[in-house]
């Protein structure tokens, strides 16, 4: 069932998201190659924590991590380790949600590692642009699908693919609400958007085709030709007039 939201509930969201926020720029400042990515983990669980949050994906379904860090080929889901030391050239996805006062926030990067192809620069940012592109000129009335053929459009463009197993949602007091954001669509099709409704817009970019699959630890989705992947993710609020980015 698709929420929309009262001021005084997205107020409320809106802390959660600046925590989220923080954490993300928090987590990237400790980015750099011998750094293990259960490290910045651990990093990231003591800040929200300390900003009087909880981290949602801890324990989430299982989930054994309050990050999700993603390295090169990993496209969500990667599961922080001791063992896993980010290499200069490399690129990490940082996505993480915080709970506060009875509402998620969410959102996710990708950083740089050191200095990294021109390839990868290319693709960290083309990733944050279709974003961009998605909110360009969303707004109450705008059909849902309108935000994936956004970004469908941006990432072909720039000889990219789209993922097709994963999308974005919406989000409040689950950290899993309907609707399901794809990255990809036919514009001028889904539902109508409402004013008040939260949704996470997360283009999940590939540089190579399009296909992906689980390992056996059954979170982590890598690509299928192991050519790299960037993520990146806001929680926005939709408006009359446009959208209100909280990750932001």
């Amino acid at each position: 069932m698709i929420t929309v939201k009262t001021e005084s509930e997205i107020d409320l969201l809106r802390e959660s998201c600046a925590i989220v926020r923080d954490t993300l720029a928090y987590v990237g400042s400790k980015i750099r190659p011998g750094v293990s990515t259960r490290e910045l983990d651990r990093y990231a669980e003591e800040y929200i924590r300390s900003r009087g949050a909880e981290p949602s994906c801890l324990g989430y379904c299982g989930y054994p991590a309050s990050i999700c860090a993603s390295v090169n080929e990993v496209v969500v889901h990667g599961i922080p380790s001791e063992d896993k030391y980010l290499r200069e050239g490399d690129i990490v996805s940082i996505d993480l949600c915080a709970y506060k006062n009875g509402f998620h926030g969410d959102g996710a990067r990708t950083f740089a590692v050191g200095e990294v192809s021109e390839e990868k620069q290319k693709l960290i940012r083309v990733t944050e642009e279709c974003f961009w592109e998605a909110v360009k000129n969303l707004r109450a009335g705008t059909p849902l699908y309108d935000i994936g053929a956004a970004v469908q459009a941006h990432a072909e463009g720039n000889g990219f693919s789209v993922v097709r197993e994963f999308v974005g949602h919406g989000i409040g007091r689950e950290m899993h609400e309907d609707p399901s954001v794809p990255n990809f669509g036919k514009r001028g099709t889904g539902i109508r958007l409402k004013a008040g409704m939260t949704i996470c817009i997360e283009p999940m970019i590939l540089a190579g085709g399009r296909h992906v699959h689980l390992l056996s630890d059954g979170w982590t989705a890598v690509t299928d030709d192991r050519r790299p992947a960037a993520h990146y993710e806001n929680t926005v609020v939709i408006r009359e007039d446009g959208v209100e980015i909280l990750t932001i």
